[in-house]
């Protein structure tokens, strides 16, 4: 008989019945005559010996590793990942009886794609474990992206150290021009979602050592570091020790990348090859320029006739930021400031000043605050836009030296990136309010006391260098985009709803003024249109901004926002081609009766972010299985995932608008798909809804496309209404007892809820 190979298990040792009965299991699989030998990660324990290498070395060996995940152990979730970085098969279990942490499963997402096999019982497992094992690992491409130098796993929270990385990241990678790395920023596991994100840091970590990546481990000081990586963990007490590590860190992957000669993909079928960039726009910032779909909404926002742009998460708001930003600043005359503050950033100034102020001062002193950020910002890009050219031009030398005086005060430090200037002004701000006023409510304050709190510089002086500065130039805009990032999930209160009218309306007193001095200036907020709603519903003003709505409603949009992927993403280009054309050289052309790409834009949702997300799922099954073309049940497989991704997305997006809805998606589990009135009413009775607030929640269920109405046989969503609720609304009431509500098809699979056939 041949030699048996070694086939390293990993498993975790905390709960002694497991450890023992996978051990026993292996055992009564290793007396069977048996291609190949398990041999568990306890042989390699030797005392006196590092445990780490002689595990990494015994999966380097094997064919295949085997590992447990019914406790999420974060050594072998990085062994898990080291394996299939190596491109080897992580065959997956866990114990069907034994709770374990499931739940931790299913939220860190991981697993559910890689899938996994249940076993009942010991003697189940000793069963699979002497079954043939398919050791066909996941393919991936070797060859590195130059234009994505640095991978970085970001956390659902975000804390100082991870704000910190981010920005020093984004420094350090202005200066590789060609590198690969990964960075990973582990978390305090008493912060939320931190156990999570640090389970995902682990595998990704593993992935990288698998694949010879060059690595950094942040972690903050007294962070108990898994074994597995404990000698690669670089620890931090504050900022100062992050920036080191980043810039000790930059030469490494510089070294790999001149080292590591990017792969062809002649190997590889078209799907394999094929990319249609990141579902998230910030992902793909150096490409999208290349397949991204100029709607009338762009060009309306880059001739400057909208100065907010609203839509769904998902709807492309970032992508259109990120577009209007590159297409103004071609134009080297033009000045761009591009903004992205974020909630957590402004928690501090709400919780320690604004919440003990009266109404009217709190408008007082928040508009301030953005016209002095505003101008602040535009100062420091003229001075950056700047710092080589004026020395010779003498058009600009005595100018820029004046504003870059007046700019620098004394006591202001215009270190770091914005989102540090932010923090730090805020900062500053609460320090001043509390050494002056306390904690004493409904405090009021006079122009001079604002002017005192906040003002570190002589601001008429600043405001008239600015405007004498921009003489020199064509135009300027400010974008902001994020300020709903990270706002608190216990629900948008009256306070936030000030921070953004303010925001609006110093971004228009600027603009009044610079425009009276002649200046084409433009300040532009980008936000969610569900919290514009809910935030400005009460404005005096509501409904007369000039707005850009980036909702979509035209499937055939979303069809060629798809083909200009699928054809750049191509080796050969298909430009020509129409998208039914594209479409057939890469999916069967029907599922389940329905043509296949009008089946799954119908459950995107009519966004395009899903619809990405959709076919990069199906696209991902077909290819796990070496198929060139996907199949029906990639269809059927990736549909599933993308739908419990949807939920949990959609649980949360509704939590952030309305705090009593929280998990309430969950109780629609295994309901039918059809809900008249009174059972609706009793499942959100069910589900805690206090009775004066149900109209309400359905009204929410309505708006973010959860629930429709069936008429008949036809079924209406927000999306088939051009998003106007009322319409919804009132043609239910019109047909009061024939109208039923109905669970949108895009939560199908992931509540369990199964087709019935309409009534015609």
């Amino acid at each position: 008989m041949a030699e048996r190979q070694q086939v390293f298990v990993a498993y975790p040792s905390n709960d002694a019945t497991l450890s023992s009965g996978i051990m026993d299991a292996v055992r009564k699989a290793n007396a069977l005559p048996l291609p190949v030998r398990y041999e568990p990660w306890e042989f390699n324990d030797v005392s006196g010996a590092s445990l780490v290498s002689p595990i990494l070395e015994k999966i380097d060996e094997s064919p295949y590793v085997v590992a447990d995940i019914t406790y999420l152990n974060l050594n072998v979730v990085y062994e898990i990942g080291f394996a299939i970085g190596r491109g080897k098969r992580a065959f997956i279990v866990r114990s069907r009886e034994i709770e374990g942490h499931k739940a931790e499963v299913k939220a860190v997402g991981i697993f559910d794609t890689l899938g996994y096999f249940e076993y009942d019982n010991f003697a189940g497992l000793k069963d699979r474990l002497s079954a043939h094992i398919e050791p066909l690992h996941i393919p991936f491409s070797a060859a590195l992206d130059s234009k994505f130098p640095v991978y970085i796993v970001e956390g659902s929270t975000r804390d100082d150290g991870i704000a910190t990385t981010i920005s020093r990241i984004k420094k350090a990678t202005r200066h590789v021009a060609a590198a690969s790395g990964v960075i990973l920023p582990f978390q305090d596991p008493t912060l939320a979602g931190a156990v999570e994100h640090n389970i995902r840091c682990m595998f990704v970590a593993g992935l990288a050592e698998g694949m010879e990546k060059p690595t950094l481990l942040l972690g903050p000081a007294g962070f108990s570091a898994p074994l597995d990586v404990r000698d690669k963990m670089t620890f931090y007490k504050g900022s100062a020790d992050i920036v080191t590590a980043v810039a000790e860190f930059c030469p490494l992957i510089v070294e790999y990348s001149s080292h590591v000669e990017p792969s062809g993909i002649d190997t590889q079928t078209l799907l394999e090859a094929l990319s249609i960039g990141d579902p998230r726009a910030e992902n793909e910032m150096p490409t999208l320029d290349l397949y991204y779909l100029k709607t009338d909404q762009f060009e309306r926002t880059v001739r400057g006739e909208a100065n907010l742009v609203v839509g769904r998460k998902g709807s492309g708001k970032t992508a259109l930021f990120i577009q209007v930003r590159n297409r103004i600043r071609a134009d080297k005359r033009n000045v761009v400031v591009d903004l992205k503050p974020e909630g957590y950033q402004l928690i501090k100034l709400k919780e320690d000043i604004l919440t003990y102020l009266s109404a009217g001062a709190r408008q007082h002193l928040i508009t301030a605050f953005w016209e002095y950020l505003i101008l602040l910002e535009v100062a420091y890009k003229l001075l950056e836009k700047d710092q080589t050219i004026y020395r010779h031009n003498h058009d600009l030398h005595d100018l820029y030296i004046k504003l870059k005086a007046t700019y620098q005060s004394a006591d202001f430090s215009s270190e770091g990136d914005f989102s540090e200037r932010l923090t730090n002004l805020s900062n500053d701000l609460v320090a001043k309010y509390r050494d002056k006023f306390g904690t004493s409510d409904a405090q009021r304050l006079t122009a001079n006391q604002v002017t005192e709190l906040l003002y570190k510089h002589d601001i008429r002086k600043l405001m008239g260098l600015i405007s004498e500065y921009l003489e020199r130039k064509k135009s300027v805009w400010v974008l902001f985009d994020n300020l709903d990032k990270g706002w608190s999930t216990h629900g948008v209160d009256v306070i936030d709803a000030i921070v953004l009218r303010c925001l609006v309306d110093a971004g228009r007193k600027i603009e009044r003024e610079m425009r009276r001095d002649e200046h084409d200036f433009h300040c532009i907020v980008f936000v969610r249109n569900d919290v514009y709603d809910h935030l400005m519903k009460n404005s005096a003003d509501y409904g007369k901004e000039s707005r850009a709505a980036l909702d979509w409603n035209d499937p055939d949009m979303l069809r060629e926002m798809l083909r200009l992927r699928l054809v750049n993403g191509m080796s050969e280009k298909l430009d020509k081609f129409d998208f039914h054309t594209v479409w057939r050289e890469l999916c069967v052309s029907h599922f389940n009766g329905e043509e296949s790409s009008a089946y799954i834009i119908d459950r995107s949702l009519l966004r395009p972010r899903n619809v990405l997300k959709m076919f990069n799922h199906c696209r991902g099954f077909a290819t796990n299985f070496g198929r060139q073309k996907i199949a029906e049940m990639d269809i059927e497989k990736g549909i599933t995932a993308y739908s419990q991704d949807l939920l949990e997305e959609l649980d949360r997006e509704l939590t952030d608008v309305y705090p009593a809805a929280k998990d309430l998606l969950y109780y629609f589990l295994d309901a039918p798909e059809m809900l008249t009135a009174p059972k609706l009413d009793a499942l959100l009775k069910e589900a805690g809804i206090d009775a004066t607030e149900r109209d309400k929640v359905v009204d929410f269920l309505l708006y973010f496309g959860v629930l429709g109405t069936r008429l008949g046989d036809a079924d209406y969503f927000i999306y088939s209404v051009n998003y106007d609720l009322k319409v919804l609304k009132i043609r239910a009431q019109r047909h009061e007892g024939t109208a039923d509500y109905v669970v949108n098809p895009a939560f199908w699979p992931a509540l369990g809820i199964k087709s019935v056939a309409k009534v015609t």
